[in-house]
């Protein structure tokens, strides 16, 4: 079977009436936006994405000549804000979210509230930098020196991710290697690399944003990142893939999202637009000073990456002996 094959999203629970189109999702793409255009983010103020989204909101809304907000819906695993956005079903109400939100819900939750056919990409915006951090007192260098260390010190390790697609693929990865790493859980990003700091947990895979300040106090090491291609800001850490492990290999991907009802020409003029107003170089400046790399795209090239993300992370929580709860 193909790898983009894999993973089949198929989540109950319709809204009633999306098949009628409103009124909203009829607009024409050149009349479009006729009032203020919201963008639902599934985390809280000051993160990454939320900058990009500030950046982005304020670039677009003297595109469009209407006002682009911001709208922070943290919790319950993206849900809140997915539900947020489905809910709405409007032009004007779009979804600015990391894939990884969702493309791991299925073996999270035996249910998922929503359809997934309801979450159109429109266009991709950036790469969140995902890295593997470890203690600075650990004296690992690479990604193979921790593997050959946890694997002559059986349990005595562990680790942490960000919940979801990257808690999947590093499970996967180490089980992979064939080391007994314990995992420990953690609801504070902030939290698990203040012990990774201190050599309470021995790796840490998340967004580079949050090992940073710790990276920048000399407490915390990268060793490698899972994104395909090398941080520019980064340009000496090599790739998972390069370091030998593509196990671990995982884009932080963020993108744009529509209704199911929006029609085709606005979403490829949203993307056109999207795509124009990431030539300015301050956004790109600004986003790699957040951890991020400026990738917009379209909506096919979008829409093929989370296919393939999807078929990762189902190929990663297979190897790590999780299995699929909800259709």
């Amino acid at each position: 079977m193909d790898r983009r094959q894999i993973l089949g999203l198929a989540a109950g629970g319709l809204f009633a009436g999306l098949d009628a189109a409103p009124a909203s999702a009829q607009t024409s793409a050149q009349a479009w936006p006729q009032r203020i255009v919201k963008f639902i983010l599934p985390l809280g103020p000051g993160s990454g994405v939320d900058i990009g989204a500030r950046l982005f909101a304020d670039r677009l809304s003297a595109k469009w000549g209407k006002p682009v907000v911001v709208e922070n819906r943290p919790g319950g695993d993206a849900i809140v804000a997915i539900m947020a956005f489905t809910a709405a079903n409007d032009d004007h109400v779009l979804l600015m979210a990391p894939t990884s939100t969702f493309t791991a819900l299925p073996f999270i939750h035996d249910k998922i509230p929503y359809d997934m056919r309801d979450l159109v990409p429109i266009a991709r915006i950036t790469n969140t930098i995902v890295a593997a951090g470890v203690p600075v007192s650990l004296n690992v260098n690479t990604l193979k020196e921790f593997i050959d260390l946890a694997r002559a010190k059986p349990g005595q390790f562990n680790s942490a991710g960000t919940t979801g697609a990257v808690d999947f693929v590093v499970a996967g990865f180490l089980k992979e290697a064939g080391v007994d790493v314990s995992k420990v859980p953690y609801r504070d990003g902030v939290q698990a690399v203040n012990d990774l700091a201190e050599g309470r947990i021995q790796l840490y895979v998340a967004a580079l944003a949050i090992m940073r300040p710790q990276v920048q106090a000399g407490k915390v090491k990268i060793i490698a990142v899972t994104n395909h291609e090398r941080a520019p800001i980064l340009p000496n850490v090599p790739t998972a893939m390069e370091a030998g492990y593509p196990a671990l290999e995982f884009d932080g991907l963020v993108g744009l999202f529509g209704p199911r009802t929006m029609a085709a020409e606005l979403r490829d003029r949203i993307a056109a637009d999207v795509v124009e107003v990431a030539k300015d170089p301050e956004i790109a400046s600004k986003l790699t000073a957040t951890a991020q790399v400026l990738r917009a795209g379209g909506s096919a090239e979008f829409a093929r990456e989370i296919e393939e993300q999807r078929a990762r992370v189902a190929a990663a929580a297979k190897a790590a002996g999780f299995r699929q709860l909800s259709q």
